[in-house]
């Protein structure tokens, strides 16, 4: 039987050369490959500053830190938790807004409903590979003051208007292994604000303002004092040598997913049960993950449940949303309806979708699905 995992990180020689380099090197820690992979990330988003760190859940915390929020910071419940839990231990109070149906992105109508005195910042969440509106999200922040945070963690390289995610706000980004770049455990913040960036540069690193490399070679290198409480929140320089190769694959690994994804949905629009991703005209769309919705009729658990024993690594994203989850429970944690949030999580499938696939596999899930549906009929 074949088998097609959810995702396998598109990996080669040219990252464990790097990683030997390092490791030869004997600077483990934060060091060179750092700055050169925040100075590569920096240069193609075309911002001013990048910061690499162990997550994206960091790079959120740091942003709603950093940027002295306080109050409520209104984000979509169809996300990973981690979203939800990095504005609270940045210091602020998450609000779950609504998201489009056809995207699954935040529903601007949705943030809109939810403003009130309390509110600071809005925190975009682009879902799987597709950028949110932003022309509506920045028309909003603008009309009522508020901060822009992107959750650009599934989105590496996706667009919207020709520009890309993570520079209308905040930028933060993962690079799990499932994401369109990988260090294995990873992220980055970047962005255009002098101020913040000073303050995220310390943070990051137990609050001290210049890093061990930077002070390597000057005449008092043991000197760490710190200006203010900080975190351990570091990539260590091998990570970031595997980042630094990663970078270079990138729109190479953006255009097999794209194109990966177009045959998949040449092969789906054949089967009525099957709804494939809805791409709007202005975003360009980087499928980080390529999800699916089966009709209401059928049994979506055992769906993906029958694709697993075909060797298919289908999964859920995301279920349960973060308004179901314990921690969240109660009038403290404010909320928009949640209609089509609570809608989407009973259709939704994520079918692997990674930039190493062959054609073969592509239709060898085709042929599955629709051999499936027919045991179901």
């Amino acid at each position: 039987m074949r088998k097609i995992p959810l995702c396998i990180p598109y990996v080669g020689q040219e990252e464990k050369d790097a990683v030997n380099e390092v490791i030869d090197s004997g600077w483990y820690a934060h060091g060179p490959k750092n700055r050169e992979f925040e100075e590569g990330f920096a240069d193609y988003l075309g911002v001013k500053h990048a910061f690499s760190m162990n997550s994206c859940t960091s790079a959120i915390h740091l942003s709603v830190e950093g940027l002295g929020i306080t109050g409520e910071v209104i984000l979509p419940s169809f996300t990973f938790v981690a979203s939800a839990n990095a504005v609270i231990t940045g210091g602020a109070r998450p609000v779950f807004a609504d998201i489009e149906y056809e995207t699954c992105n935040i529903d601007p109508a949705s943030i809109e409903r939810l403003i009130t005195p309390e509110t600071e910042a809005i925190m975009p969440v682009h879902f799987g590979g597709q950028s949110a509106d932003m022309t509506s999200i920045m028309e909003i922040a603008a009309k009522h003051n508020l901060l822009v945070i992107e959750d650009s963690a599934e989105t590496i390289g996706g667009e919207h208007q020709g520009q890309l995610t993570g520079t209308f706000g905040v930028g933060c980004f993962s690079f799990y292994p499932t994401k369109n770049i990988t260090t294995g455990e990873g992220g980055m913040l970047t962005t255009n604000d002098d101020q913040l960036a000073h303050k995220v540069k310390a943070l990051l690193g137990h609050g001290i303002d210049k890093t061990t490399y930077e002070r390597e070679d000057k005449e008092k290198s043991w000197f760490r004092s710190a200006s203010r409480i900080g975190y351990n929140f570091r990539l260590s320089n091998i990570l970031a040598a595997i980042g630094v190769e990663q970078l270079k694959k990138l729109e190479l690994m953006n255009e097999k997913r794209r194109s990966l994804a177009a045959l998949l949905t040449l092969g789906l629009s054949e089967i009525p049960e099957i709804t494939p991703p809805y791409v709007k005209s202005e975003n360009k769309h980087v499928y980080q993950m390529y999800t699916v919705r089966v009709n209401q009729n059928l049994d979506r658990d055992q769906f993906v449940r029958n694709l697993n024993k075909k060797g298919i690594g289908a999964s859920v994203h995301f279920y349960p949303p973060v308004h179901h989850m314990a921690p969240y429970q109660g009038d403290i944690y404010r909320k928009d309806g949640l209609e089509i949030t609570e809608k989407v999580i009973r259709e939704i499938v994520t079918l692997p979708m990674y930039p190493g696939m062959a054609d073969d596999d592509i239709h060898y899930m085709v042929q599955s699905i629709k051999e499936v549906l027919s045991e179901f009929k």
